[in-house]
């Protein structure tokens, strides 16, 4: 499975200075953190943060040779030799304002360029290109949000220190409202074993459910609030966002009443024979401005011309679909995970990716039997597909936002990811990744692709109390 985070916040700056001084690279990073956070005041000592502060750095490497393409479109995979370096830089402040507020501000640097231009490939190779709109790295606000529990009952919950939550006591059964700027990933389809593109799956079919298309500006976030009910076995949760302007858009459509997401999950929590297991069913609602796939190809049987679903854009365009994510630890190092995803197939891919349909499935292995505990070697397999419109489409050369070959024959996409991530010092960890993907932009005309890539992430954390 994925680095536990609680035993992955035991080697912070607080408990560590000792392991990192046997590693060059952490030895650097310990003297920077220290010197940066030395002349912050202190708090008394409590077993709750008043604040504290991570920052996370992710470069990504990928590269793909030359495979079978007797043609292509726009917005295919090119088909000869790519290089492509993607860096991703944040600090991730939490403030607790009351014994139940807290105020959560991540400011983040991102920059680089993905294969083809992040183009060909639905479920797209590298989780952290959504947020990269430009190859030279530009500073912006992730996410900028306040948070508030209404405690129901007296029973309480120890919340370890983590990015946007702050250690202490939260009661077990609470309402929780969230308001500001955020990615509605931080809330819903969380996975233990693929949820985290920095440390874990990169494909954005896999990471999320790519059958969601989630309201995000091209950066991955939004604008919106956020409830949720939260129990010891379950909980409920619902969203509304702000979406894009314009698909893939940087400008958000601010005629809320009319063009949003609404969504919507349930999570159930088990243990079958003591292992930890959870089922979470999501559903969301989107209008935008967008088009309709049928409506182009009609229009384009008036006009004679290329089908073009920018035309046929209206506001208030409703998208839905519904996903399944399950997760269950099989032993205490071995765990699986399932998503199923659907969305109605008609309406223009607008904010996320080009999937209709999706399955994906796969292992995620702790590397505790070959005494490398914060080790994590993992496999999935995911297939992508298209509604029979939406392939129609795309055959008779219309372009979605992220795939085009200007012609189709239409097969599922499918994506074998497997990594190994591997620590190489306290704060730091280097992934092997690779990925086969088999009929890319759902065209069996062309591929199959090898992309192998080279991760590095280092991470650091401290905190006040």
């Amino acid at each position: 499975g994925p680095p536990d985070r609680r035993e992955r916040l035991r080697h912070t700056i607080a408990l560590e200075s000792a392991g990192l001084r046997v590693c060059p690279i952490g030895e650097k990073i310990m003297k920077v953190w220290t010197l940066l956070f030395a002349a912050l005041p202190l708090c008394a000592q409590t077993e709750t943060e008043s604040w504290n502060l991570f920052y996370q750095a992710t470069s990504i490497g990928q590269y793909h040779g030359t495979f079978r393409s007797p043609y292509s479109g726009p917005n295919s995979l090119q088909d000869y030799m790519e290089r492509d370096v993607s860096l991703t830089s944040t600090l991730f402040f939490g403030w607790r304002l009351d014994p139940n507020t807290a105020l959560y501000f991540d400011p983040e640097i991102a920059g680089g360029r993905g294969l083809s231009n992040v183009m060909g490939i639905a479920n797209s190779p590298n989780g952290e290109m959504p947020r990269i709109d430009s190859a030279t790295p530009k500073p912006y606000i992730a996410r900028l949000y306040a948070m508030h529990d209404f405690a129901i009952g007296s029973e309480k919950e120890v919340v370890s220190s983590d990015e946007n939550q702050l250690a202490g006591d939260r009661a077990v059964t609470r309402y929780t409202v969230a308001v500001g700027r955020f990615t509605v990933t931080d809330f819903f389809d969380n996975n233990e074993y693929t949820h985290d593109p920095r440390t874990q799956f990169m494909g954005w079919g896999t990471m999320y459910n790519g059958a969601w298309d989630y309201a995000a500006d091209t950066r991955g976030y939004t604008w919106g609030w956020m409830h949720e009910f939260h129990t010891k076995r379950w909980a409920l949760r619902y969203a509304s966002a702000a979406e894009p302007k314009y698909a893939n858009g940087m400008q958000f459509d601010r005629r809320l009443f009319r063009d949003r997401s609404d969504m919507f999950e349930g999570e159930v929590h088990y243990h079958p024979g003591k292992r930890a297991g959870a089922v979470r069913l999501l559903s969301f609602l989107n209008r935008t401005d967008s088009g309709n796939y049928a409506a182009a190809l009609q229009l384009a049987n008036q006009t004679g011309t290329t089908p073009d679903v920018t035309a046929t854009r209206r506001v208030g365009t409703l998208k839905y679909g519904f996903g399944i994510n399950l997760e269950q630890a099989l032993t205490s190092d071995l765990g699986m995970f399932t998503r199923l995803g659907w969305n109605d197939g008609k309406t223009e891919s607008f904010a996320f990716t080009a999937i209709d349909r999706l399955a994906s499935s796969g292992v995620s292995l702790k590397g505790t039997r070959w005494k490398r505990q914060f080790d994590s070697v993992a496999t999935a397999l995911t297939v992508s597909g298209l509604s029979a419109v939406h392939a129609e489409y795309l055959a008779r050369g219309g372009l979605d936002f992220i795939i085009g070959d200007g012609a189709l024959r239409y097969a599922p996409e499918y994506v074998w990811e497997s990594y190994y991530n591997a620590r190489i010092c306290p704060g730091l960890f280097a992934t092997l990744d690779l990925q086969r993907v088999v009929n890319p932009g759902y065209n069996q005309d062309r591929g199959p692709v090898w992309i192998p890539s080279l991760r590095l992430h280092m991470f650091l954390h401290t905190a006040r109390k």
